[in-house]
């Protein structure tokens, strides 16, 4: 296991981090705790979980309890906890609310990594950074950190730290993979620039790069089988022939589908820490298998060139190419 630094914090991290959404869900406690146990044999010293995952912080909680202190652990507040109008959202009082609850669930007195899960269109990014700040100051939590935000709200909330010296975004969390490209136009380059870590979620694209799935393939079950969203997420044809040619080249390299999507992931110099899930021991082992795996850079290339490489931030692509009009 490689560790790295995330962004300008000093704290060093597993190049793998591991995403407890399934614990008490589709892994039951005893699943959770021996996937827990063997991502800690295999070096790992980070993990993620969120308030709304369920049983998944109670029984990180559980796993953590006697080794705290080794552990970089992030969690996550914006999404409903209960049917409170109030319980959603990036508002003070919930956000308060929020953070003294997963401690609790946690059983721990602070959040190394604490993440706002989504944009707040009715809370003014200010009043979310100063409670961020404050949250801080008091030890909950030890950085800020961001998901699914769009670069330009990050970097706006980026100027709105600086200017009112308030603590800023150390760490995001962006959708990545294969056939989900868009974070290379603009997140990834901003988080190289601004020197924030970056752990990307869904590296598998919820299983559609696993080597179950192709145009005409589909397993008897699975998130792209039974969850509408995940339909909907990757529900595009262009996705499925992906997945097929990617699952061919990776039988022709002799490497678990799985192993090869992770280490794609990996091997994108922004990229802090791929993050990786599982609901049991042996889906746990082929992300694992990607720490040991050499991704030369023509491999890179050529499983890049399976997908489609997004747009360009800008359409004055001649200042890029230096062939002006």
């Amino acid at each position: 296991m490689e560790y790295r630094t995330v962004g300008k914090t000093g704290i060093q991290v597993s190049n793998l981090c591991f995403g407890t959404m399934s614990f008490g869900g589709d892994a039951d406690e005893e699943t959770s705790k021996s996937m827990y146990k063997r991502c800690r044999e295999a070096g790992i010293n980070f993990f993620d979980t969120a308030d709304v995952y369920g049983r998944s912080e109670e029984i990180l909680g559980e796993c953590i309890a006697h080794e705290r202190d080794q552990i970089v652990l992030t969690s996550k507040v914006f999404w409903n906890t209960s049917a409170d109008v109030n319980s959603r959202g990036l508002s003070r009082k919930h956000m308060m609310q929020g953070i003294e609850n997963s401690l609790r669930r946690l059983k721990t007195d602070y959040i190394d990594f604490y993440f706002v899960h989504d944009f707040d269109e009715l809370t003014p990014i200010e009043e979310t950074l100063r409670t961020l700040d404050d949250l801080q100051r008091q030890g909950k939590i030890l950085y800020p950190a961001v998901s699914n935000w769009a670069a330009w709200q990050i970097t706006k909330a980026l100027g709105i730290s600086a200017k009112e010296q308030l603590a800023r975004f150390e760490l995001i969390q962006p959708m990545y993979n294969l056939v989900k490209r868009q974070a290379e136009v603009e997140i990834l380059p901003m988080a190289a620039s601004e020197q924030i870590g970056v752990i990307t979620y869904s590296p598998l694209g919820a299983g559609l790069l696993s080597g179950k799935y192709g145009v005409n393939k589909r397993p008897g079950e699975g998130r792209l089988v039974q969850n509408a969203r995940y339909q909907d997420r990757y529900g595009a044809n262009e996705d499925f022939v992906t997945a097929e040619q990617f699952t061919k080249y990776a039988g022709e390299h002799d490497v678990k589908p799985a192993t090869l999507a992770v280490a794609w992931v990996m091997a994108n110099p922004s990229v802090t820490a791929p993050i990786i899930g599982a609901r049991n021991l042996k889906q746990l082992e082929d992300s694992l298998a990607a720490t040991d795996f050499k991704m030369t850079p023509d491999m890179y290339a050529e499983i890049s060139r399976l997908s489609r490489t997004p747009g360009l931030a800008t359409d004055r692509t001649e200042i890029l190419t230096g062939k002006w009009s």
